[in-house]
């Protein structure tokens, strides 16, 4: 079953095909469809990452300020 995002990429590359080919072929990937389907799963995956990274942040602030409202003089 193909992408119809990767397909779409991949016709719009114009001017740049070349150039996209010949970076697929040196990262070993044996076709253009191949190299941008790692590449948009990367893509996402930093994306999860980065949103639970974000989380973790939001839940260790939250946390900090929770105890600081714990104190007996406010």
């Amino acid at each position: 079953m193909q992408n119809q995002e990767i397909i779409k990429i991949i016709e719009n590359l114009k001017g740049r095909r070349g150039y996209e080919e010949k970076k697929a072929t040196k990262l070993g990937f044996t076709s253009l469809y191949a190299y941008f389907e790692d590449k948009i799963s990367k893509e996402k995956q930093a994306i999860k990452k980065q949103k639970k990274e974000l989380e973790e942040i939001k839940s260790d602030t939250s946390l900090v300020k929770k105890e600081k409202k714990s104190c007996s003089c406010c």
